[in-house]
C-alpha cells in the first residue's frame, strides 16, 4: 500500500492481473517463496512494506546506514506503479543493495506476509502505508521475531491505540527493535535544546506553540473510472478519516509531538475549534483549518494552529516560552531545525544566547542509525509506545475540533469509536471502510451534532 497521495492511474482490473500473475510464480515455487538468506551473518535484510514516497525514502535510509551491510530483500504495494517507481529508484541509487527480483515484488492486502516471509527473525520490516494498516501489519512481524520502522502516525483513534500500546508490550517481551518515524527526536540540535530547556536556560515553561499553515492540501474527488473506491481511498489516504487521521494527524503530529517532548509530558485534554471554509468541489473529510488549545497538567498551555487555504500567511515552526526567555523549536519544516535560545520573549537577532551550529545532521537519517546501531548491538529500543501516544494525542485534538467538545485525555484513550475495524479483512475487490451518499459526497465532522463521533 503507497504512501503517497497522487492521482488514481491504474486500474482495479491491473492489480487483478498483477495479483495472478505473482499467484502464478508462487505455485510454480511450491506454493511458498522461501525466505532469502544472506550472504553473510552480518547482513540485516529489509522488507519494504508500501512503496511511495516516504517507503522509498524509509529504505534508502535503512540502506544509506553505516554500521554493517544492509540489503532489500522484498517489496509490497497495492499499486503496481509506485512499486515499480520505487524499485527502479532504489535499484539504480543503491545497486547491488537492492536485491529484489520479481517474485519477491508482491500486490495485493495480503503482500505485507509475503513480504515478510521472505526474512528471517531480527531482520527489519518497514511500514509505510496508510496508518490504518499499521497494527495488521505490526502483529504479524511480532509473531515473526522482526525488528520493525513503521511511518507515524500509528494509529488514528481510541481502539487502534489500545492495540498498539498491547503489541508494544508483545514486541519488548520478545525483545524487538522497533523505530517509529517521528524523526526529529533524532534531531542532534533539538536533543541539546532540550537538554537546555531542563538545564532550566529559559526558565520554566509557561507556553509552547506551533504552526503550520500553507496552500489547500488533501483534497480529492469520487474515483475515476476503472477505479474502486477502496483503492480510490487508499491512493488517496490523506483525504480519508479511517485511513489516516486525515490532514490533522498525518501533517501536525511531528510539532505536537516535538512540543510534548520539551514539556517532557503528554497534555490531559484538548479543546479545539476549526471548519471547512473554501474546500471548494474537494469531498475530503478534512477542515481547512484548525486551533488546537492542548492543557497540560500543570496548566501549561500548548496551542497548534494549522491552516492550509491559498494566499494566506504561512508558517511551519515550533516556539517555546519560560520565565527567564524563549527557544526556537521548528524554524520552517521539520529539518534542518536551527533551534536557538533567546534571552527574552520577543525573538530576535539582538537577543539570541545560543544556536546549534550548522550544517546539522539530517534526522530522517539519524533515526535510521540510531536504529540500527541498537539491532546491532542489543540495545533497548521500542518506540511504538511513545508513537502510539503521540498520535493519540494529535487525534484528541482532531476530535476536540471535529466534535466541537471538549476532549480528556482518558476519553480519547478509551474511545469505542474504530474508524475502520475491519481493515485487516481488506482486498482488491472488497467493499471500503467508508461509503459516499446517494449525491456521491463522503460524510463530513459536524461541530455540536454527532456528540464524540466525528461522522
Amino acid at each position: 500500500m503507497s504512501n503517497s497521495n497522487t492521482s488514481p492511474g491504474t486500474s482495479r482490473r491491473d492489480f487483478i492481473v498483477n495479483g495472478s500473475r505473482l499467484a502464478a510464480v508462487s505455485a510454480l515455487a511450491g506454493g511458498a517463496l522461501p525466505r532469502v538468506h544472506a550472504a553473510s551473518d552480518e547482513t540485516i535484510q529489509v522488507a519494504l512494506i508500501g512503496c511511495g514516497g516516504r517507503g522509498t525514502g524509509a529504505a534508502g535510509q535503512a540502506l544509506s546506514t553505516r554500521q554493517g551491510p544492509v540489503k532489500l530483500v522484498a517489496m509490497a504495494d497495492v499499486f503496481d506503479d509506485k512499486m515499480s517507481r520505487s524499485y527502479s529508484g532504489l535499484r539504480q541509487r543503491y545497486n547491488d543493495q537492492v536485491d529484489v527480483p520479481e517474485e519477491r515484488r508482491f500486490m495485493g492486502f495480503d503482500a505485507y506476509r509475503k513480504a515478510m516471509d521472505c526474512l528471517k527473525p531480527g531482520d527489519v520490516a518497514i511500514f509505510a502505508t496508510p496508518p490504518a494498516f499499521r497494527w495488521v501489519h505490526f502483529t504479524y512481524a511480532v509473531a515473526k521475531g522482526l525488528n520493525v520502522f513503521m511511518e507515524k502516525p500509528v494509529t488514528v483513534d481510541g481502539p487502534t491505540t489500545r492495540r498498539m500500546l498491547k503489541l508494544a508490550k508483545e514486541a519488548d517481551a520478545k525483545n524487538l527493535k522497533v523505530g517509529v518515524g517521528l524523526m526529529v527526536r533524532h534531531c542532534r540540535g533539538r536533543q541539546e535544546l532540550l537538554a537546555r530547556i531542563k538545564d532550566g536556560q529559559i526558565g520554566d515553561l509557561m507556553l509552547l506553540r506551533a504552526y503550520r499553515t500553507g496552500g489547500r492540501a488533501a483534497t480529492t474527488g469520487m474515483p475515476q473510472a476503472g477505479s474502486s473506491e477502496l483503492m480510490h481511498q487508499v491512493r488517496r489516504f490523506h483525504s480519508f478519516l479511517w485511513a489516516s487521521g486525515g490532514l490533522f494527524s498525518d501533517y501536525n503530529i511531528h510539532q505536537i509531538d516535538e512540543c510534548c517532548w520539551m514539556k517532557g509530558a503528554w497534555p490531559v485534554r484538548a479543546h479545539a475549534v476549526g471548519g471547512r471554509h473554501v474546500r471548494g468541489s474537494s469531498v475530503d473529510q478534512n477542515f481547512d483549518s484548525y486551533s488546537v488549545e492542548y492543557t497540560f497538567a500543570d496548566g501549561t498551555k500548548l496551542w497548534f494552529n494549522g491552516r492550509h487555504i491559498n494566499n494566506c500567511h504561512n508558517e511551519f515552526a515550533s516556539y517555546a516560552h519560560g520565565t527567564k526567555g524563549s527557544a526556537i523549536v521548528s524554524t520552517s519544516a521539520h529539518t534542518p531545525g536551527k533551534v536557538r535560545l533567546f534571552s527574552g520573549q520577543n525573538i530576535t537577532r539582538q537577543s539570541m544566547l545560543w544556536a546549534f551550529p550548522q550544517p546539522e545532521p539530517n534526522p530522517y537519517q539519524t533515526e535510521w542509525d540510531d536504529l540500527m546501531d541498537a539491532i546491532r548491538n542489543d540495545k533497548p529500543y521500542n518506540e511504538v509506545e511513545r508513537g502510539a501516544i503521540a498520535s493519540m494525542v494529535t487525534s484528541m485534538g482532531r476530535l476536540a475540533a471535529h466534535s466541537g467538545q471538549v476532549v480528556e485525555y482518558d476519553e480519547m484513550l478509551n474511545h469505542d469509536h474504530e474508524f475502520a475495524p475491519n481493515v485487516d479483512q481488506c482486498t482488491l475487490d472488497g467493499p471500503a471502510p467508508l461509503l459516499a451518499d446517494a449525491s456521491g459526497v463522503y460524510p463530513v465532522p459536524m461541530p455540536g451534532e454527532k456528540g464524540l463521533r466525528e461522522y
